[in-house]
């Protein structure tokens, strides 16, 4: 049996019957705008790229050959080879894989305070919003990259003290956005429905509004990756993050500098990789963000 807040909310979105034909059709005609198409066929390749780099027969990332260093693209290393002698594309590959993980568990760790943080301040609002919105706007006072340099500047080089400086200060902005969404939820009729059926405050977070807010969620988390990856590349490559010999795309970028007259290629691989990247999840994003929410997509019209 279904509650009365199941009722009322499908009520107010239309039904059951009538969201997934709507969804698949949504869903079908952005697969037709040739951003979302690009975004997908460029977060598609590199997931791929990451999640199969162990198994592509490629060269050892970490092999340091000396007299192969500094060599320009041939038949044997398709995009040359690095300072110490390493194949470039071997470490870019495997690179994909390091840069998207730390991606992921950086958004993971970011949304999960973002969510939680806005959720309990917009649904208890008083004395709970006060101190948690308090420590939001001083947060907010800061650069976000500026703060998660100081943070993993006092938690040491090192990929996953990274993810944690980054995942830290990362979620505020999403806290507040997360909030305004939960204050016009509880006003909703469902939530009533649910709170006059004897549902608690818990069940109601996690049963009701949770599932209503989550197209919005996952919107600003897809819209954010980009960025993420943007702040981690940019710790690594002022020596904060993955250490050698570690591939990864910040870090490479800063052991090329020295070689940027002689082998411009170093450089420019790397910055590549990352400009492909962030531009596939910021296509994907604005999709999901046409799919999931045009509420949102009429307010950046």
């Amino acid at each position: 049996m279904r509650s009365h807040a199941e009722r009322a909310g499908e009520r107010l979105t239309g039904g059951p019957a009538t969201a997934g034909p709507r969804c698949r059709r949504q869903w079908n005609a952005l697969l037709r705008e040739p951003g979302t198409a690009l975004g997908l066929f460029l977060v598609v390749t590199l997931l791929t790229a990451g999640l199969l780099a162990p198994w592509i027969p490629l060269a050892d990332p970490t092999e340091i050959n000396l007299p192969e260093r500094l060599l320009s693209p041939s038949l044997e290393h398709p995009l040359g080879t690095d300072h110490l002698g390493r194949d470039t594309l071997s470490r870019i590959i495997h690179g994909t894989r390091t840069t998207l993980l730390a991606a992921a568990a950086t958004l993971l760790l970011s949304m999960t305070i973002a969510v939680t943080v806005g959720m309990l301040s917009g649904y208890y609002g008083g004395w709970p919003d006060t101190a948690l919105m308090g420590v939001v706007d001083l947060l907010l006072a800061f650069p976000s990259l500026i703060l998660a340099l100081a943070v993993a500047g006092a938690l040491g080089p090192g990929l996953l003290n990274v993810l944690l400086a980054v995942g830290a200060v990362w979620w505020v902005g999403h806290a507040r956005i997360i909030r305004g969404i939960t204050l016009g939820e509880r006003q909703m009729g469902y939530v009533t429905a649910a709170r006059a059926a004897g549902a608690g405050d818990l069940r109601i977070i996690l049963r009701h509004i949770a599932p209503n807010i989550l197209g919005q969620i996952v919107v600003l988390a897809s819209l954010d990756v980009g960025w993420i990856i943007l702040g981690v590349a940019g710790l690594s490559f002022l020596g904060l993050g993955a250490q050698p010999p570690t591939p990864e795309w910040g870090a490479m970028l800063n052991d090329a500098r020295p070689h940027l007259q002689t082998a411009p290629h170093l450089l420019l691989l790397p910055g590549a990789a990352i400009f492909v990247a962030v531009l596939g999840f910021n296509l994907v994003g604005d999709g999901l963000r046409d799919l999931l929410d045009p509420r949102l997509r009429r307010l950046g019209d």
